[in-house]
């Protein structure tokens, strides 16, 4: 009995021990808790505009982490400045404009204006890229919302030429302003100015390169922006458009803040699945809203198989 007694302790004893180990090695889920303060950071995309390996001003998306417009702002022209920090994650063969170690002084919004106060380092540029430098900024800002008009100043004082070639600014720049000029004029009378937007790939990265045409063309410029991106000029091979060369606009409706566009089937990738190309529709639509200062495009296309129609508003 007493053999029992001591055999049925010892059990007990080991069974306690046991789970003591137990609970001690393998925890529960309420000793697991660990108070935990999460945070969410919504990080959008931006277009920004910035040199390509053949030192075109180039429109591409990055990932912009301010929320309020000025440190977007703020956060967008740190990514211009070369050699700052953040340039560091720009894509492969892109490149800042904005010189080396210019800060920010002083930036300001107020009923679409946007004032940018840079320090002296501003005007450390080159020749080669003293008009870059603006046409970066002013096409980078004014793709915020919020942003119609820049404003630049350095040390205080308003910039209103450029420091080498001593050509005049307007006091007030958006995208009239123009960027990557060409010139093709006999007169210079009855100019007219036309953005036109062609793709390109560098590595694996697609965008788009606006340039700015400065010609006598009479035509209304949704036609001439038709008739450019039908034929990709030969000259600048990298330059590309894909819009079929028998792609016909048969009608256009140009309103306050919308351009109606109709097509024949052949702005179609495959008549047979109805498709338009993304690089099709967002050249045109780029092309139009620079040049118009519209917010949205309607496309009506005529197919043999179906009637479509579709919207394109703004790119993030």
């Amino acid at each position: 009995m007493l053999k029992k007694g001591i055999i049925k302790r010892i059990t007990i004893s080991s069974l306690a021990l046991l789970i003591l180990l137990i609970t001690y090695f393998f925890p529960t889920k309420m000793e697991q808790k660990i108070p935990q303060t999460l945070s969410y950071s919504d990080i959008k995309t931006s277009a920004i505009y910035i040199l390509n390996n053949t030192s075109y001003v180039s429109r591409i998306p990055m990932k912009i982490s301010a929320n309020e417009t000025l440190d977007r702002a703020k956060e967008i022209l740190t990514i211009l400045t070369i050699k700052s920090k953040e340039s560091e994650y720009l894509p492969t063969d892109f490149y800042g404009v904005i010189p080396v170690g210019t800060v920010i002084r002083d930036i300001s919004l107020d009923n679409g204006i946007i004032k940018v106060d840079f320090s002296k380092e501003f005007l450390n540029t080159t020749k080669d890229l003293e008009r870059k430098v603006i046409e970066a900024i002013v096409f980078s800002l004014t793709e915020l919302k919020e942003v119609e008009n820049v404003l630049i100043f350095v040390e205080g004082e308003q910039l209103l030429e450029l420091p080498f070639s001593k050509e005049k600014l307007p006091p007030i720049l958006n995208k009239d302003f123009g960027i990557n000029k060409v010139y093709d004029i006999e007169s210079i009378k009855n100019t007219t100015k036309t953005t036109i937007y062609y793709g390109s790939k560098t590595n694996d990265t697609f965008y788009y390169i606006p340039i700015t045409y400065i010609d006598n063309n009479p035509q209304e410029k949704v036609e001439i922006i038709i008739e450019k991106l039908k034929t990709s000029p030969l000259y600048e091979s990298n330059l590309v458009s894909y819009l079929h060369a028998n792609a016909e606009m048969t009608n256009y409706e140009i309103l306050e803040q919308e351009i109606k566009l109709s097509f024949n089937n052949y702005l179609l990738d495959d008549v047979t699945n109805g498709n338009v190309l993304e690089e099709v529709k967002y050249t045109i639509f780029l092309s139009l809203r620079d040049t118009y200062n519209i917010e949205k495009v309607e496309f009506n296309i005529k197919s043999d198989i179906e009637n479509l129609n579709f919207v394109i508003n703004p790119l993030e």
